[in-house]
């Protein structure tokens, strides 16, 4: 069993490439168009109207004794978010490459990601078939632009032709032997030392070696061919075969959910990959959300993914399958007791918000309902309540929210009009800080919190567990990490520690689960406000490449755009500049960009953690929680509730 993602910056062919595979290997009858809408892994309308992947799709199939399970994802930069969840259930990636215009932005971005996971990667350069595709020459693009230690399994035959080909490399020939020795020499001793004393390693030592950097993610075997004709697929079939190995299985459960959806009747389904372990239908399990919060349930029922339905109801190492009965899992989410799967890892929040209106106001509660179900299946859309009561959601750029806006129409049959997107900022605690509200003073509830700098959002408790009846205490936890959206100037908080110092409640008259949702966020407040808290703006880490003669003045324009520059190189007739910009800087710098060169800039940028803001006072958001740090504000808030 082996868990394969196919990547590729968008039109470079990856789903046409899934299609071939499937073909070849049996697994459906013929070969679907991305421009007809018909290939297995597009399946969505909206998917199939604009010929792009927008959600990541699961199909399997096998090729000898071995079973794939095929991850097709998204190649638009607006959603790396949906690459890196799939990611997240996949063993290896086949990056693919388009020969005719090699390495392109957004591929800088995926090889960023795959570099960042450690995954093993075979390179398939598609659309040799194409006039200007290139050949040999795309290995030093490899090498120069995306840094790979590339490794050609074979050579292109009559490139830029609708006869081009692929010849598998013979490892015998000494020319092959001393191409592959050279590049293996940088990561294998014993290679070098023969190479040193002008000897040639043997056939069997130099495979060995290539399987082996290749698990490790240290060299990136190359096969060229086009999935349109089929040539070079064979050549990638062996590569996937001979040189990569699946990863072996824990013992103790342990499970990543990657996607969510619904069947063909409409029930939820969650798409999980198993790393240790097994599970079974009616079986409890522990759940660790992504937000730290824990929970237990009962799997209803279990489909693992295999060719024709062959899957039985037990998942296990290394497989994946569709569950339901688990209402609230969400992607990110891990079951079981077993460590977190090496490829788990917190994504990185979108940096804009746009607020969303109905075109017609009668349909507020619809759209309301339908943000809600989307936001169900993609965490990264959150259907926050603006200032105004309008929906706010959380995105990374202009084509997605055209895909979600075409998707309430399609799907929902909601009309939305968005407003222009601001820039997400975030607080993080820079002391300590500490507040207690008693019982009997406008609340039926007594509760101490401390907040201090932690790594993500953790709550613990210094008081014992019963002390307050569990309800009691859930409601103070959840309402503790839904308060920090909104912290003193309005933005999200996070990297923070928060206790539970105090607690009490009364039993006559009665304390509710009600009376300690109404004062948490109160005591949270006075408690962030005593530790003060500091504003930061998202990053990217940026990639440009520009002609010589442009090279000062970009130098000096990104300079002059709050650019931090780490990097420039000069490399293939062009010069490489590397840095982080804040993303309010983003749009302005690319549209510059191509005024600069006159057209001829190419860049590549992806979210990059954040940045202390230096304006005094920061920006604020426009609060929407009764503003809790003002106590008469907030008790009016809550008597008009």
């Amino acid at each position: 069993m082996l868990n394969l993602g196919i990547l590729a910056h968008v039109d470079a062919g990856k789903t046409s490439l899934t299609e071939r595979l499937l073909f070849e290997c049996g697994a459906i009858s013929r070969i679907g168009s991305v421009d007809e809408g018909t290939t297995q892994t597009d399946s969505d309308a909206i998917e199939r109207a604009r010929g792009i992947t927008v959600r990541s799709a699961v199909a399997c199939f096998r090729d000898g004794d071995r079973q794939y399970n095929l991850v097709d994802t998204p190649g638009h930069a607006d959603f790396v978010a949906e690459v890196e969840r799939a990611l997240m259930a996949v063993d290896a990636v086949v990056l693919v490459i388009s020969a005719p215009e090699g390495v392109q932005p957004q591929t800088r971005t995926l090889w960023h990601v795959i570099q960042r996971l450690r995954l093993p990667t075979i390179v398939f350069v598609n659309k040799m078939d194409c006039v200007g595709a290139a050949g040999m020459e795309l290995m030093g693009e490899l090498s120069g632009k995306l840094g790979l230690l590339p490794i050609a399994m074979g050579f292109p035959v009559d490139p830029s032709t609708p006869q081009a080909g692929f010849a598998p490399a013979d490892v015998s020939d000494a020319d092959v032997r001393r191409q592959w020795a050279e590049c293996l020499a940088e990561n294998d001793e014993n290679i070098l030392a023969q190479l040193v004393a002008d000897q040639l390693p043997g056939r069997a030592e130099l495979v060995e070696s290539l399987r082996g950097q290749t698990n490790a993610g240290l060299v990136q075997p190359v096969v060229f061919g086009s999935s349109i004709t089929g040539a070079g697929i064979d050549g990638l079939r062996s590569a996937l075969r001979e040189l990569l190995e699946p990863p072996a299985g824990g013992a103790d459960l342990s499970a990543c959910v990657f996607a969510i959806g619904r069947n063909e009747r409409g029930e939820r389904r969650a798409l999980v990959r198993c790393f240790g372990g097994v599970l079974a239908e009616r079986q409890q399990v522990d759940v660790h959300q992504s937000d730290g919060s824990p929970f237990r349930g009962r799997i209803r029922s279990l489909d693992v993914v295999a060719p024709d339905g062959e899957g039985d109801r037990r998942l296990t190492a290394g497989h994946i399958a569709s569950i339901g009965g688990l209402a609230k899992l969400r992607i990110g989410d891990r079951l079981g007791i077993g460590e977190a799967p090496p490829q788990s890892r917190q994504f990185p929040p979108p940096g804009l918000e746009v607020a969303v209106r109905p075109a017609d106001p009668m349909n507020a509660p619809a759209l309301r309902a339908a943000l809600v179900a989307l936001a169900d299946r993609d965490p990264m859309i959150r259907a926050d309540s603006g200032p105004d009561g309008e929906s706010v959601i959380q995105l990374y750029g202009h084509v997605q929210q055209e895909v979600l806006q075409q998707t309430l129409v399609e799907e929902f049959g909601v009309k939305a009009l968005f407003e222009p997107p601001s820039i997400i900022h975030l607080e993080r605690p820079t002391g300590v800080g500490a507040a207690l509200e008693m019982i009997g003073n406008g609340f039926l509830a007594t509760v101490g919190l401390r907040v201090e700098p932690g790594q993500g959002v953790s709550y613990r408790r210094e008081v014992e567990l019963g002390a307050l009846p569990v309800a009691f205490h859930d409601a103070v936890e959840e309402t503790v990490r839904s308060a920090l959206s909104q912290g003193r100037y309005g933005w999200p908080v996070v990297d923070i520690e928060v206790t539970m110092t105090h607690c009490g409640f009364w039993a006559r008259p009665f304390s509710a689960a009600r009376d300690f949702r109404d004062v948490t966020p109160h005591v949270l407040m006075q408690a962030l406000a005593q530790a003060g808290t500091k504003v930061y703006e998202p990053m990217h880490q940026f990639w440009v490449e520009v002609p010589e003669e442009n090279f000062g003045a970009v130098v000096n324009f990104l300079s002059s755009h709050e650019a931090e520059i780490e990097a420039c190189r000069e490399g293939m007739g062009l010069w490489v500049i590397e840095g982080r910009l804040p993303l309010r800087m983003l749009a302005e710098v690319r549209q510059r960009l191509l005024s600069l060169t006159g057209g001829r800039a190419s860049w590549a940028s992806y979210a990059d953690g954040d940045k202390a803001v230096a304006a005094n006072p920061p920006p604020r958001r426009a609060r929407t929680d009764g503003n809790p740090f003002d106590r008469a504000e907030y008790m009016l808030f809550l008597a008009n509730r």
